[in-house]
């Protein structure tokens, strides 16, 4: 099973590179079928964790701890059930190599069934100063469907920083419900997070981290994990920042044709909903009989599981993202902004100016049936705020372009940054650079703007070639980002003042490159967000 153009085109635009496994090495130091032999560990690597002592390598002045578990393999009767402590070891493992990331199906590179997924990787510069080092958090993205963390060696070597990088449960295997599964199931993926973070505490200190100044940070699916986090009780305590880059992206009335209902602002299934999803799932797997479908379901192939969860978008498909489960999420991270249900933590928040997750326009008539699909009633209001007229060619494609970056995602930022900003510090963001290096799955022949987690790909650059008008911007971020991490302030030196949002003062970062980065409140009209799109937004309280 193969995703489809426009899913694999969505999911792209929450990644930097797309790379397959090239290999790992089971805790019991076992190959795996067909990769090269692991590198040995380098001299003086040896950190003694509390579940057994790993080693790892040191190159380039960094040294990397890859693969180690976190979590038991989550197989046979731990599937669906949340993370435990992995058995313990007593012999080092080479943690030289990349873990494996969680099973989904083909898409940007070749998939995976194999479940013995929770593991983490640490790295740290090779020579550490004086004092614990500030801990960065990576949680990725992938619509919660799909992908693996990214080397975040650059975060370490310019922010002296530690990075920590999670592979996490995803899709079916990661949020299924079932009524089979007791109550308060799914979010399993969350809990993996958790747990990780939980291993940060225990460990990061033996790394040369320090457990009390962690930042969780990840781009889509990894904001909208961030936004999670923070409204999780459980989670309080287990990280003092975070970052959350794109975490409003889901459509905004729910008329998605990509995700099922799971980022910052969007009202997540209920345990109700989630388990009467599950119970048609169990169903089609040949699972049906209720008191016998938990077992059942664990019995399943992972490869069969895979291919009747599909996208998540049909009937039987089962819940593939965050649910309200009564306990990890007592309610959807948007509702509890509103009420102040958040943790005590602050936050780097905000989006792309032109990001889009769904289909785009190429004629008039692709325009006419996109808004009405998307807006419903609202059509109408919508085509009259947005007329073709107003934008220059391609104007179907800009024009819908606009409209969704507005409604699915800059508008409703502001507004959740807004909702945060009356309980914990708060700075929000807009990436305005419209000339990021740009990604494989985007039309070169568009004007795509500042495209869906673009800052991504200054913030972690890998290969890519930067003019310089893009250094200056990386660079810039690269300060802030890590700078926050350290101090829980983003103005650091190299780069402008960044006040946070308040009711009196909402000020917005508008990214840009070449410097031109500045403070701005213009957003919200630009944007029509007071007008139209702020009333539409799930929870809104000035309806």
């Amino acid at each position: 099973m193969r995703f489809d153009r426009k899913v694999v085109a969505a999911v792209a635009a929450t990644v930097l590179i797309a790379t397959p496994l090239t290999g790992s090495v089971s805790m019991a130091g076992e190959l795996t079928r067909g990769d090269p032999p692991a590198p040995v560990c380098s001299p003086g690597t040896t950190v003694k964790t509390d579940d057994g002592p790993v080693c790892g390598v040191t190159t380039a002045g960094v040294t990397s701890w890859q693969g180690i578990r976190y979590g038991a393999p989550p197989t046979g009767e731990l599937r669906w059930k949340a993370p435990r402590r992995p058995a313990p070891w007593t012999e080092p493992f080479a943690a030289t190599t990349e873990g494996n990331q969680c099973p989904q199906p083909p898409s940007l590179g070749p998939g995976s069934d194999n479940e013995d997924c929770l593991n983490l990787t640490v790295r740290a510069p090779a020579k550490l100063g004086p004092g614990p080092l500030a801990v960065m958090v990576q949680i990725h993205g992938g619509g919660f469907l799909l992908l693996k963390p990214h080397d975040a060696t650059r975060l370490v070597t310019g922010g002296n920083v530690i990075s920590v990088e999670v592979n996490y449960r995803l899709g079916i295997f990661g949020f299924l419900a079932h009524e089979g599964f007791g109550e308060h199931a799914g979010n399993y993926g969350l809990l993996d997070q958790q747990a990780a973070l939980r291993w940060v505490q225990r460990n990061i200190a033996r790394f040369g981290g320090d457990p009390r100044n962690v930042t969780i940070y990840g781009a889509s699916a990894g904001g909208s994990s961030v936004c999670a986090h923070t409204a999780a009780p459980s989670s309080a305590g287990l990280f003092q920042r975070g970052i959350a880059q794109s975490g409003e992206y889901n459509s905004l009335l729910g008329a998605d044709t990509v995700w099922q209902a799971q980022d910052c602002k969007a009202k997540l299934p209920t345990e109700e909903q989630a388990q009467r999803t599950g119970a048609k799932f169990a169903a089609a797997l040949g699972c049906g009989v209720a008191a016998e479908a938990a077992a059942c379901l664990r019995k399943v192939p992972a490869a069969a599981v895979l291919k009747q969860a599909g996208q998540g978008r049909e009937p039987d498909n089962g819940t593939v993202a965050p649910i309200v489960d009564g306990k990890f999420l007592p309610m959807s991270p948007g509702e509890a902004f509103v009420t102040g249900h958040v943790n005590d933590v602050a936050l780097i928040h905000g989006v792309d100016r032109d990001e889009t997750q769904l289909p785009s326009a190429t004629t008039p008539a692709d325009y006419e049936n996109l808004v009405r699909q998307q807006y419903g009633e609202h059509a109408t209001e919508v085509r009259g705020t947005y007329p073709l007229k107003r934008f220059p060619t391609p104007a179907p494609f800009i024009a819908y372009r606009t409209i969704v970056a507005d409604s699915n995602s800059v508008c409703p930022s502001i507004l959740n940054s807004e909702r945060l900003a009356r309980h914990i510090p708060v700075f929000a963001y807009q990436f305005d650079d419209t000339d990021a290096p740009p990604q494989f799955f985007l039309d070169p022949t568009k004007p795509n703007g500042a495209y869906h987690i673009a800052e991504m790909m200054l913030l972690l650059p890998g290969d890519a070639k930067l003019t310089p008008n893009q250094q200056v911007l990386s660079d810039q971020l690269l300060a802030q980002w890590t700078g926050f991490a350290r101090t829980g302030n983003p103005t650091v030196d190299g780069t402008p003042r960044w006040d946070p949002y308040t009711e009196d003062d909402p000020v917005v970062m508008a990214l840009n490159a070449a410097g031109d980065s500045q403070l701005t409140t213009e957003i919200p009209k630009q944007h029509h967000c007071e007008k139209l799109w702020d009333p539409l937004t799930p929870f809104n309280e000035r309806r």
